[in-house]
């Protein structure tokens, strides 16, 4: 356990340039502590106390924000960024080196007990607020836009945005690129085909009335 927080603790200083200093880190990031307190309530779940492993996991929620069924699997150095909002369902799968924004959400879709919530791969970002709902994968190094709503399986590398999530980039090599600031903008590049086509329009209208 203490290994486990000593690599988090590490990762989060390479990938948050808001970190200052290891007692920040420990003390401060409510999306590591979340984190902490799953593996111990998971570890209960796993031995069959699952009262206990719940009521841990419902302190988890009302103290870090996060909710996290206890039955989730969580690879490592998984870093959930802010961490308000954030709500992961129990047959999900977390793999490594994955990052989750705040209000992101791996729910589920089905009412029987079978595997029913996304199985999240290693090297994925899943932005703010985005919502990966049903018993689908996202493949490795997959980045799933800001307030996208995920219904289907992600190809490795693929890049998701929108309602409902579409593909707006392949990279069939898989990078583990985590630079999420640099997804593409749908709605940004629809309202500049408009006004490019507006543009367009109105010097045909000018090349017309020149001639007359």
């Amino acid at each position: 356990m203490f290994e486990r927080i000593k690599e988090d603790i590490t990762m989060v200083r390479l990938r948050d340039p808001a970190a200052k200093s290891t007692a920040e880190i420990f003390f401060c990031y409510s999306g590591l502590h979340a984190i902490w307190v799953h593996l111990i309530a998971h570890r209960l779940w796993n031995s069959n106390n699952y009262f206990l492993a719940r009521l841990l996991s419902h302190f988890n929620r009302f103290f870090t924000g996060v909710e996290i069924h206890p039955a989730v699997k969580i690879g490592r150095r998984v870093f959930i960024d802010h961490g308000m909002g954030v709500v992961i369902g129990e047959t999900a799968v977390v793999g490594d080196d994955v990052i989750i924004y705040q209000g992101a959400v791996l729910g589920g879709t089905s009412l029987s007990k079978e595997k029913r919530h996304p199985t999240v791969d290693n090297g994925v970002v899943i932005g703010a607020g985005a919502i990966v709902i049903g018993n689908i994968e996202l493949g490795n190094g997959a980045k799933i836009g800001a307030g996208a709503v995920v219904l289907k399986d992600v190809p490795c590398g693929d890049t998701i945005v929108g309602v409902p999530g579409r593909i707006v980039h392949e990279d069939r090599k898989c990078h583990m690129d985590q630079e999420h600031q640099n997804l593409p903008d749908p709605v940004n590049e629809a309202l500049n085909n408009i006004i490019k086509k507006q543009e367009d329009l109105e010097k045909e209208l000018d090349i017309l009335k020149s001639k007359d």
